[in-house]
């Protein structure tokens, strides 16, 4: 027998998200169906109660997995069991299960100009964690299971980096900008003092024919002292360089997932050997093969952009010529919203077999 069930969304800061969240929040929701086997959604709406905006959806009762599942989604802010047999519809509030490891400030306390909503980047790390073949290590009970890599290879002040970290994960990073590059490194080091996290950091010169060419930023963090003593440790890497470099830095098969917010060619453009292009499709070209070789069997790679600038119809061949498979939830246009009036943003995401 199915059993009716209601998402309170999580209210969005930024105003364009918050019009494009309902829709996005119910396109989330039919993807993460493919992972529920035990628990199908169907019949999911859009719907008003006491003039408050909720998902609703239709499931076999949800079991442990499930709600895990359900409890990390970008825009949930609370998770209810219907119960409408009498005249009045009553809710039964869900205990959520969260991946979060860390205080939310973690996410939100660094600001700039151009920062991605925070609630995107989890959307964006939640569709290419689901397309890949490691979900069941990211949701084990065991924190010393939770053994996922994570790489942003275009990763600017760290934004999905730090989603990562919240999530329990290993983060990598590329950037080629030295402002943002030293500004991540001053934040995420101030950030775990003030929270008095047990952590060891370094910075380390990368040098060729005894010329530094590069720096290389490296933490190991413990959730707690505990966890540190006993070696259940995260580790925090990101690298000063260019991302067609990528493989000079990280070991081949390396990462689980991967996920970049591409340039959206309104203040920064797409850098390659090309040169300067609002187009990302140049430095595609020559970036997707070299982060694919990052990936191990079964990892998964994100990607989002300003459609303005490039059809998913030139994106998918990219993806497929450096031996991935789109993953189907992505192949339309469902996670298409509006940035502003020159950004109109989608999701791509493919899988490494």
């Amino acid at each position: 027998m199915t059993q009716r069930y209601a998402v309170l969304l999580l209210p969005s800061v930024n105003r364009v998200y918050r019009v494009a969240a309902q829709h996005i929040a119910n396109t989330e929701l039919s993807a993460l169906s493919y992972a529920m086997p035990d628990a199908a959604i169907s019949d999911v709406q859009s719907v008003l109660i006491g003039s408050v905006p909720y998902m609703t959806f239709s499931a076999n009762p949800l079991s442990t997995k499930s709600i895990a599942l359900l409890s990390n989604l970008s825009s949930l802010y609370a998770l209810f069991k219907i119960n409408d047999s009498s005249s009045d519809v009553q809710f039964t509030p869900i205990t959520l299960k969260r991946l979060d490891r860390f205080p939310n400030d973690l996410l939100s306390i660094l600001k700039f100009a151009g920062k991605t909503n925070e609630q995107f980047t989890k959307l964006l790390i939640n569709l290419t964690l689901l397309a890949s073949n490691y979900l069941t290590e990211a949701y084990s009970d065991k924190d010393e299971a939770r053994n996922i890599r994570l790489l942003d290879p275009l990763c600017g002040r760290g934004t999905s980096l730090n989603q990562a970290l919240m999530y329990g994960f290993d983060v990598a990073g590329v950037e080629i900008d030295r402002r943002d590059f030293d500004t991540y490194g001053l934040f995420i080091n101030r950030w775990l003092k003030d929270n008095r996290l047990k952590h060891q950091s370094k910075t380390i010169e990368l040098k060729r024919d005894n010329t530094t060419q590069s720096h290389r930023h490296q933490i190991t963090l413990g959730e707690d002292k505990e966890s540190y003593k006993a070696g259940a440790v995260q580790q925090i890497e990101f690298v000063l360089g260019d991302t067609l470099h990528s493989a000079e830095h990280f070991k081949k098969k390396s990462v689980e997932l991967i996920v970049a917010d591409l340039p959206y060619g309104i203040k920064h453009g797409s850098q390659s050997t090309k040169g300067l292009n609002k187009s990302p499709l140049s430095l595609l070209e020559q970036a997707v093969p070299v982060w694919a070789t990052l990936l191990k069997s079964g990892g998964a790679m994100g990607l989002a952009w300003n459609t303005y600038l490039a059809k998913k119809t030139e994106l998918i061949p990219l993806l497929e010529n450096a031996g991935l498979t789109i993953y189907e939830p992505t192949l339309g246009n469902d996670f298409r919203h509006r940035v502003d009036q020159a950004i109109m943003r989608d999701i791509v995401i493919a899988v490494r077999t």
